[in-house]
C-alpha cells in the first residue's frame, strides 16, 4: 500500500520538475528594454532617404513585469501588436520553476486579484514553453484583447498559479 501512494505522489507531484530546466528562446517581436544602467555616447547616423521604411512594425501595447504567487518568477510579459492587427504576447527573460502542468493564460482579471480567480474565465494560449527565456505565444484571431488585464502561468493539476503580470492597455 505505502508502494502505491508513494507512485502516486511522485505522479502528481512531480517533485523533480523542482530541479529541471526547460529553456527557450523565441526570437522577440519587440525587443526587451536593456536592463544595464550604462551610459552611451550619441552617435550621429546620416539619414538616407533612398532606403524604404517598413510601413508597419510589431508594436508593444502593454506590459508589467511578473508577480510571484505560487513560485517565484521574475522577466517581462507584453501585449504585441503585429502588423496586419494580430496580437500575441510575449516573455523576456522568464525564469520560473518548472512544474508539472503549466498553461499560459490571458485573464480578465487584474493582476492584484486573488490567485483563485485566474482560473475563471481566461482563455489558454496553451502550455508554456520553457521554465525559463524568452518565449512567444500566438493570440487567436477571435479573442477581444481589450478585455485582457493579466497573463498568467498557471498550474492546471492543482489549479494553482506560479505567477501573474499587468497587460492593462494604456
Amino acid at each position: 500500500m505505502l508502494v502505491v501512494a508513494l507512485g502516486v505522489g511522485l505522479y502528481l507531484f512531480q517533485p523533480w520538475r523542482l530541479l529541471t530546466v526547460r529553456e527557450t528562446n523565441d526570437a522577440l517581436l519587440v525587443p526587451a528594454a536593456p536592463t544595464s544602467t550604462s551610459v552611451s555616447t550619441p552617435v550621429s547616423v546620416p539619414v538616407s532617404t533612398s532606403v524604404p521604411v517598413p510601413a508597419e512594425t510589431a508594436k508593444e501595447v502593454a506590459a508589467g513585469q511578473w508577480r510571484s504567487l505560487e513560485h517565484a518568477t521574475t522577466g517581462k510579459a507584453s501585449l504585441i501588436r503585429l502588423p496586419g492587427g494580430g496580437h500575441s504576447v510575449q516573455f523576456a527573460a522568464l525564469n520560473t520553476s518548472d512544474g508539472p502542468d503549466l498553461y499560459v493564460y490571458l485573464s480578465p482579471h487584474a493582476s492584484g486579484s486573488s490567485e483563485k480567480t485566474f482560473g475563471q474565465g481566461f482563455t489558454s494560449l496553451g502550455k508554456l514553453k520553457g521554465n525559463r527565456g524568452d518565449q512567444v505565444y500566438e493570440i487567436p484571431s477571435g479573442v477581444d484583447v481589450s478585455g485582457i488585464r493579466s497573463v498568467v502561468i498557471w498550474c492546471q493539476r492543482f489549479s494553482a498559479g506560479f505567477a501573474v503580470a499587468p497587460l492593462e492597455q494604456a
